[in-house]
């Protein structure tokens, strides 16, 4: 059986060492040395843009609850709130798998220069706006360049890393997220409480093009990634980049000429691989033959299948309507100051991302994932209990100075540590390990595959942003969260079936655990 026959789940295993003991991370790569400065500084310029990604799906939180009828002449109700969180999900959506051509063609670094120009674009747009409708038009061009930055930025780190280092620096742009998030509510708590109602809300949006054009000033100097380089036949650059980036390791020029030969290796395989599957492809365009080779090896569609279920789960799971709505939530539960309570979530979403920093590379992505999830279900289920104790108002319309609940204050705050333990088990785990989705994919596909998972994430996004408020009025929030908590366990299950682990692994080595099954040792 050829690989466009072979099926996705394939009962074969590796007889090599990569499909055996996967809950232990592996250590093939060269001895852990430490970061050079170089990579360092790239992996924070190009996190510039997770800056922003966090910066934005936190401010509209706050937001939300200060904007009052500046827009339209009239208080949002819930349907204008979802459309303005979920109008960002869905270009994101459009935006990721288009990204991901470009970036095959153009480079990675051109890629984090246009989402910068949709940054500023979205934010002044946003900033000026005067009604739902133009509101909600900034909010999709936001999306755009999240779509677009959200995809290339954690391929361009991991492109750059070297082995032993490249879980930690991904989840540094991670932990940049989550960054923005706190900055976001940090700055939405100072307009909110100091600033003139009718304008705080428009600074809160605007401030976000300024990060976007830091960036670009510094795009100039940012190398593309040596892989890029290597498969467009410009091997000498490539060399000059892993020199710059391989920290102690560049020394050795035997290690540096290994990673060349090595992605050399992998052009020459995937190009002679697609010559003995015959002229199929070259009838088509270049951006429908990537998508065949995507779709019709069984190598590359378990890949897909296990990124797109991680980029999946991270969203289905609930997270971001946290994000999204976290100061609404704490409205109805009756808190006083519910933008300084969703500031205590974001500050612990960042610290147990700091400490995911340190573990992801140490206990590996598949093991952080199994101890983590079952803690998030806790979390949640405990959040369902909570909200069992009391009496929701969710109308959206009722008065700002009207108790939005009746029952104990200890229930608020069994459902505010329940919501922290939910989202510090969410930062250790699943909130940065779907980001490692490119040491899955082969050379040939992992921008495409790396848009399309991305694009996964975003459509569940959406669909967590549009559903979350109609859910609440709907299913009740106890049982709302309860369905969050049933989708983790099932994520659970899925993990611990299909996801091998990565861990100190280059990525060539990565990719070869898909060849002949699932790589999972059991």
């Amino acid at each position: 059986m050829d690989d466009s026959q072979e099926p996705l789940i394939s009962d074969e295993r590796r007889e090599d060492g990569f499909a055996r003991d996967n809950d232990a991370p592996r250590r093939k790569a060269p001895s852990e040395t430490a970061l050079g400065t170089f990579v360092l500084l790239l992996t924070f310029a190009a996190g510039i843009s997770g800056l922003l990604f966090g910066y934005d799906t936190g401010v509209i939180s706050a937001t939300l609850v200060s904007i009052g009828p500046a827009l339209s002449g009239r208080e949002l109700s819930s349907f204008d709130k979802s459309i303005i969180t979920s109008a960002t999900a869905l270009f994101a959506l459009i935006a990721s798998p288009i990204s991901s051509i470009l970036a095959d063609r153009l480079g990675r670094r051109h890629v984090i220069l246009y989402a910068d120009a949709l940054f500023v674009a979205g934010a002044v747009l946003q900033a000026v706006s005067s009604t739902v409708a133009v509101m909600v038009v900034g909010r999709c061009i936001i999306g755009a360049g999240v779509g677009a930055a959200s995809f290339v930025v954690p391929l361009y780190i991991a492109e750059i890393a070297p082995a032993a280092h490249r879980g930690r620096l991904v989840t540094t742009n991670v932990m940049l997220i989550t960054a923005g998030q706190v900055v976001a509510y940090v700055v939405g708590w100072l307009f909110a409480t100091h600033a003139p109602a009718e304008t705080g809300w428009r600074w809160m949006v605007g401030l976000g093009a300024v990060p976007a054009v830091v960036q670009a000033a510094l795009i100039a100097f940012m190398p593309e990634t040596p892989r890029w380089l290597v498969k467009a036949d410009r091997s000498d650059a490539a060399r000059r980049v892993i020199l710059q980036t391989q920290g102690a390791d560049a020394g050795n020029g035997e290690h540096v000429d290994a990673i060349i030969k090595n992605v050399e290796s992998e052009v020459r395989a995937e190009q002679e691989a697609r010559r003995l599957r015959g002229t199929r492809q070259s009838k088509l365009p270049s951006w429908l033959a990537a998508w065949e080779e995507l779709l019709s090896i069984g190598q590359n569609r378990r890949a897909l299948a296990i990124a797109c279920l991680l980029q999946g789960l991270q969203q289905l799971c609930g997270f971001n309507s946290l994000m999204y709505f976290s100061a609404t939530i704490f409205t109805l539960v009756g808190f006083r100051n519910p933008t300084l309570a969703s500031l205590s979530v974001a500050v612990t979403n960042f610290i147990f991302t700091g400490i995911a920093l340190v573990l992801i590379d140490r206990i590996g992505r598949r093991r952080i994932l199994l101890y983590s999830l079952p803690f998030m279900v806790c979390g949640l289920l405990l959040a369902s209990l909570g909200f069992s104790f009391l009496a929701v108002d969710t109308n959206p319309n009722a008065p700002h100075d009207a108790p939005p609940v009746t029952g104990s204050i200890s229930a608020a705050s069994i459902i505010l540590i329940s919501i922290m333990l939910y989202v510090a088990s969410y930062a250790i785990g699943l909130g940065n390990v779907p980001w490692m989705q490119s040491e899955l994919f082969p050379m040939a596909v992992r921008s495409l595959g790396s848009g399309v998972s991305t694009a996964t994430n975003w459509s569940a996004n959406f669909v967590i942003g549009l559903t979350f408020l109609p859910l609440m009025d709907f299913l009740t929030p106890p049982w709302t969260f309860a369905l969050y908590a049933s989708i983790c366990v099932a994520g659970e299950v899925l993990v611990w079936l299909i996801y091998p682990e990565t861990a100190g692994l280059s990525l060539e080595e990565a990719t070869s655990l898909l060849e002949h099954g699932w790589g999972v040792g059991r």
